[in-house]
């Protein structure tokens, strides 16, 4: 008998978490919502869900403290993964206007505005995997769900570099005005840009990708 992996989404007044439960639930995880830090360390899996303004969302986590229970799940190699803002709070900072909000800094970079003439980038876009991902295997160019403004154009992994005991983060791209990132699987810490909740057939198998690796 298979046992179901447990997965607790991140409660710290994010929307849009009762969709990403129920395609979580499809794919054969054991949902729950929770900010308790024991309940947090003890999952399978943390999802960190995310929508709305960079400087919103980090005002709620630190809030929770949650940056502590992110990084103690991290540094055990307890697997995480966010999405949408939940990407974007990764990152050293987010600049909303002019407006620069620190993040959590698991990565180097800057979320800013996409340079397209048309905002929000709302609808479905074609995903470029990173060679050998595990999140986004047999999803290489499928269409996935996005609903932002901002991103982050620069590519943490050519500023992390690479060395014998350092392995860099595998990145994925989409495009919309310039590429940005789409997708960041950085070991136990896995990030999308775009909603799988909301991207059909594709995000279903991106959920079972990643329930699989836990």
């Amino acid at each position: 008998m298979t046992v179901a992996p447990k997965i607790v989404i991140l409660d710290y007044g994010s929307g849009n978490v009762n969709s990403a439960a129920h395609a979580l639930e499809r794919a054969g995880a054991s949902v729950s919502l929770s900010d308790d830090p024991a309940q947090v360390a003890a999952a399978d899996g943390l999802v960190v869900p995310g929508v709305g303004a960079f400087a919103a969302v980090m005002e709620a986590l630190l809030a929770k403290r949650a940056g502590a229970m992110i990084e103690r799940r991290l540094a055990g190699g307890r697997a995480v993964l966010g999405i949408c803002v939940g990407l974007q709070v990764m990152f050293e900072s987010g600049d909303e206007n002019g407006v620069v909000t620190t993040g959590l800094g698991q990565w180097p970079g800057t979320v800013t505005s996409l340079p397209a003439s048309r905002l929000p980038h709302m609808g479905w876009s074609r995903v470029h995997a990173a060679s050998g991902s595990r999140l986004l295997e047999g999803l290489d160019g499928e269409r996935f769900y996005f609903v932002h403004s901002y991103g982050c154009l620069t590519d943490p992994a050519a500023d992390l570099g690479e060395s014998k005991l350092f392995r860099a983060p595998l990145m994925s791209w989409a495009h919309y005005g310039a590429d940005f990132v789409a997708a960041v699987e950085n070991g136990p810490l896995t990030a999308t840009q775009f909603h799988p909740e909301k991207s059909g057939e594709a995000g279903s198998k991106l959920f079972t990708n990643w329930l699989a690796t836990l």
